[in-house]
């Protein structure tokens, strides 16, 4: 039977647009009681087009997915009913433990969160002290679902 709502999907250009437009993703990992443990994090898409934020490495979710790496994440907008779309992501995360990436990553998660572009990449930067405490997770995708009800007839 074919998928009724196939018709509602975002294409993979809309799927970006609305990742790039976003301010906050809620990122779900599990926790040791087999829970979800669910947090909305600021973000961005890295340089190479993958969900990544930061985080400190002491935290719930990190201690989460270095027990298991599987996660999720939604990113949503609208607030009426024919306006809602999102992305939601199933994935494994990765532990990124460079303070340059982090850095980095901070960097473009503060741009976005701001609304202002995307700062160019700074070969000289230097981390600040704080950025040794935290790490990099980067969500690389196994199931993407979307949907746009603004498509909806």
């Amino acid at each position: 039977m074919p998928n009724s709502r196939a018709h509602l999907e975002l294409t993979p250009d809309e799927q970006r647009a609305l990742l790039e437009e976003a301010r906050t993703i809620y990122i779900a990992s599990i926790g040791g009681s087999g829970r979800p443990h669910l947090v909305p994090m600021w973000f961005a898409l890295d340089d190479e087009g993958r969900i990544a934020f930061t985080t400190y490495g002491v935290s719930q979710k990190v201690r989460n997915l270095e027990r298991d790496p599987r996660i999720t994440a939604l990113a949503e907008a609208g607030s009426a009913y024919n306006e809602l779309r999102g992305v939601s992501v199933d994935g494994r995360a990765e532990i990124v433990r460079d303070p340059m990436v982090t850095a980095r990553v901070r960097a473009l998660a503060g741009a976005q969160h701001a609304g202002l572009p995307r700062p160019p990449i700074d070969p000289n930067a230097e981390p600040s002290a704080d950025i040794a405490k935290r790490v990099t997770i980067v969500i690389h995708p196994e199931r993407i679902r979307s949907w746009d009800h603004r498509k909806l007839r």
